[in-house]
Order: structure tokens, then sequence, then C-alpha cells
């Protein structure tokens, strides 16, 4: 066995499982894991502003078909200041790696006050990952690593953390490497395939719920195939959009809100086939036969216990074997495209609102197909889950159920760094967009050319219309004071622009995507409007 350091190990390790990109910063207790990085052929390191935007960095990378994304912290502050943008992953099952240090050996758990010391920093990070380990001697970091990864590539995807002391990365020792693990993702059972088949054969109106599990999957030629043979319409939650193409007949969008009319349209469907998704946006008030694949068992029934057939399997493998058994139980139904096409013009014509509109269809027709939308949780961010229409799956990335504002703009660098060559597009608030300005300097020092469209109406936009109309007018923490948003772009060395109106949002992002030689940051100011919700 050759002789290295724990830094090392993990380092090698990490690239012999396919590991390429870590987004980090640099700390006294991680010196053993980064200097190693200069040595690993095909290994990068991105340094950020703030450890909130190694975890976004690292989550946007994966969604975008880069890998596996990894962040690398300092323990304490770094890891915690980072667990935002881990949940974030975790909400929307994305599998990252986080490498965290961790205090010496000898003081873990003493709770003595130590530099960067939490007592204990497991218990903090567990909530929000699928698995964490601690490694405290150099020769067990491959076979940490090797069980890492395969956690991130079986089961249901989400976030992984290791953390290691400063000792065992520096420590020297005789270390085994391991080989990468030959990782697959099963499909159901041939019998609970059968069973499905059978249910969705003899349903009067199907319909399919399908979630980020097919996206992650790959699944959407197949559940396209599902859906075609079925005349199924299909919801897509959130993470879901790009299922199916949204131009698709069959395509239903997604719902507006927990207040959207069309809920009231499901009570016609008797059986759900759900993929991918814990199927909890539908809050359904009929009881309807439900179909749920899904790779996790524990989310199997977790909304409707009593009247869910669970078929425990990857989404992609399973649809796939779905198609055919239908195949055989059933002939394809009949066309149902004259009447979904008139339920989609009734559906989405009575819910558009402007000005949201007319810079939603800007947005849309500036970015190409294959182009990466990151949505911020701002009002145009807000408006595209239902009206930013997604033809390919993996181009359309959100924060799921957690949230986050300052999740747009390091996400999208993420997202532009694992697709250099496509255009990567964020919409932010500037309320937003301000919890991580500074990676400005990480995208010029690194020539991430993202564009960033900060919609900025100097308010936490939503809060304030919110205390306007429900609290009278009294305004409490939701107006805001700004920098000049274009020379702030410009002081980092990026592209500043100004749209004021949809035209000139159009040709500026147009202009900003054919260039793409420079970080862009295009401010649109913007007046209070209607709820997008």
């Amino acid at each position: 066995m050759p002789e290295m350091t724990g830094g090392q190990a993990l380092i090698r390790s990490m690239r012999r499982e396919g590991a390429e990109v870590i987004f980090g910063l640099p700390g006294v207790q991680m010196y053993h894991a980064i200097d190693p990085i200069l040595d690993e052929p095909g290994m990068r390191f991105i340094t950020v502003r703030h450890e909130q935007a190694t975890g976004y960095m690292a989550d946007g990378f994966t969604r975008a078909g880069g890998g596996t994304g990894t962040a690398m912290v300092v323990p304490g502050p770094g890891l915690l200041n980072a667990s935002a943008a881990i949940g974030t992953a975790y909400a929307a099952s994305s599998p990252i790696l986080v490498v965290s240090g961790q205090v010496q050996k000898d003081l873990i758990g003493k709770d003595v006050g130590i530099l960067h010391e939490v007592n204990d920093q497991m218990d903090a990070i567990r909530p929000v990952t699928k698995a964490a380990y601690r490694v405290l001697n150099a020769a067990d970091v491959p076979a940490a690593v090797h069980e890492a990864f395969r956690q991130l590539r079986t089961g249901r995807p989400r976030p992984v953390e290791i953390e290691i002391p400063p000792e065992t990365l520096s420590e020297v020792a005789d270390v085994d490497l391991l080989e990468p693990g030959n990782y697959r993702r099963d499909a159901a059972s041939d019998a609970d395939i059968e069973r499905a088949a059978r249910v969705l054969a003899e349903a009067k109106n199907p319909i399919i719920w399908a979630g980020g599990g097919v996206i992650s999957s790959g699944a959407s030629q197949a559940l396209l195939r599902v859906a075609e043979h079925l005349q199924a319409p299909v919801m897509t939650t959130h993470e879901g959009k790009g299922a199916v193409p949204d131009s698709h007949y069959l395509s239903m969008g997604t719902l507006k809100s927990r207040a959207d009319d069309f809920r009231n349209h499901l009570r016609h469907h008797d059986v759900f086939l759900a993929v991918g998704t814990r199927f909890a946006t539908a809050m359904l008030t009929h009881n309807p036969q439900i179909v749920q694949i899904d790779v996790d068992p524990d989310e199997i029934g977790r909304n409707y216990p009593g009247n869910t057939l669970g078929i425990v399997g990857d989404a992609r493998g399973s649809l796939e074997k779905l198609a055919g058994a239908l195949t055989d139980a059933m002939p394809p139904a009949e066309s149902k495209r004259e009447m979904l096409d008139k339920l989609r013009a009734a559906r989405f014509g009575p819910l558009r609102v402007e000005p949201l509109d007319s810079y939603m269809n800007a947005v849309r027709a500036a970015i190409p197909p294959d182009g990466i939308f990151v949505a911020g949780m701002t009002q145009l961010g807000y408006y595209s889950r239902l009206f930013y229409p997604v033809e390919q799956p993996g181009t359309y990335l959100n924060s799921s159920y957690f949230g986050n504002l300052g999740f747009a703009w390091p996400t999208a660098l993420g997202a532009k760094t694992a697709q250099p060559d496509r255009p990567v597009v964020c919409v932010s608030g500037d309320g937003g967009f301000l919890f991580n300005s500074q990676e400005l300097a990480t995208a010029v020092q690194y020539g991430i050319n993202a564009v960033c469209v900060v919609f900025n109406d100097h308010a936490y936009g939503n809060v304030m219309r919110d205390q306007e109309d429900r609290f009278g007018g009294r305004l409490v923490g939701s107006q805001l004071h700004n920098p000049d948003f274009v020379k702030l772009a410009e002081a980092y060395g990026a592209r500043g622009l100004r749209a004021e109106t949809p035209a000139a949002l159009e040709e500026a992002l147009r202009d900003s995507i054919a260039s793409d030689d420079a970080p862009t940051l295009i401010e649109v100011p913007f007046g209070p409007v209607p709820s997008p919700l």
C-alpha cells in the first residue's frame, strides 16, 4: 500500500469516483485537503466568497448534469453557513458531496470552545443530509469516500457529508485506494409493474403527476411513452417541469398555488400515476386510486397511505418496464388531443398577469431551448412555475420546498460551470440577489459567464404587497435601500446593463447570451405588481 496523507487519500479517492470540481473556501483546518488538489490531474478548486455559495454552486453543478458537485468548508461556521444551500439540495433531491473539517481529534465532543467548534456539528447537519460520516484515521478515508459515493448514486439522491479533523488530513499512513463502485438504481420488480399496468389499463380517466425524480433519473422519454399510450394528461411539480415538453398537448403544467381552481378538475380523474414525487402538492379532495413509483420506499403513501399502490424503483427503469407492460395489457387509448387543447387554453389563459407575463415572455424568447433557467424566489420566479415553458428536462432549476432567498445566482454559477457552452440565466429580486452578490467576484475570477436578471423594486416585493393588502399599509422591514446594480457589476469587472421594458430585456438577454464573454447582470426597474400566486 502506498504512503500518503489523509488529504491526499481524500482527493485521490474523490477523483477516482469521478469528482472534477470542488467549490470551496480555504481555511486552517482544511489546508491538507486543499493542497493535494494541485497534484491531481483533472481536479479544479473554485474559491467562493461565502460558504453558502459552496453548496449552491455544487447543487447547480449537479442538477445541470456536471456530475457530483462538491462543497468544501471549514467546520463550525463554514458548515453552518453552507447548511441553507445543503438544505436546498436535500429538498430538491440533489446528490452533492459536502466535505467539512472538524476540530482537533482529541477535542471533538469536549465543548471547550476551540476555534470553529460546534458541539456536535453532525447533529446540526444530519437533518439535511442522507448520510454523514466522521473519519478519524487517514487509512479509513478511501472507504468513507467510497461509501459516500455509493449513497450519492444509489437509492434516493440527496447530499452526503464527510467530516475529517486536521490531524487526520495531515497524517501519513499506508493507504489502500479503492476502485470506484458500479452503482445503479434498480427498476421495480416485474410483479409490481404488472400490478400497476393492470390498474392503469382499467382506469377510466388516468392522470400522471411527475416530480423531480423523473428529471434526475432521465425518465422523460419513458414517461412520455406511458402518457401517450394512456392519453393521460401530465401535471408536474415545480421540480418536475420539463418532464414532458410544455408544448405537448398532454402537458397541463404545474399548479399555480394552493388556491388554483384547476384542483376542482382533478376530481374527474379516477387513477393518478405519481412518479418521482412525494405527491404533497396535489391536496386531493376525493379518493382516487394512486399508483406511486419512487426510488425511496419511505415516500410511498406518505401523503395518501390508504389508497396507494406502491412501486419501489428507479423512475426511468420502472417507467420503461411499465410502458412495455401497458402495451401488452391494452391497446393505445383514443386520442384526447382536441379535448386537452381546449382544457389547456381554458386553464392557462385566465391566470396570466401583466406586466409579469410580458417580462416572462421576453425571458423565454431570449433563452434557447437548451438554455438553463434558474428561478429565484422572486415574483418572476414564482410566475415562471406556470408560465415559463420548458421543452427539455434539466433546464429549469428552483429551490424546491426550501424556498431560499439568495439561491439563484450561485446556483446559476454552478450550472454554468457544469455546462460552459450552454446559456445559463437566473432571475432574482433585488433583496435575494444581495444575499450572494459577492459571487460576482467568483464569476469574474473564473470566467463563469452566467447571466443574472435582477428585478429591482427596492423591496421584498411580495412581503410589501402582503403588508399593504393585509395589514393596512403598515410596512415593516420590507422596503430596501439598494446600490446601483449596474455600477456594482462593473465594479467587480462584470458587465452591467439596465433594461426598462420587456423588449429591452429580451434584447439585452439575447446580446449577453450571444457574446458570452463575461458574467452579466441586467437590472430591470420594477414597480409593484399583482400577486403572481
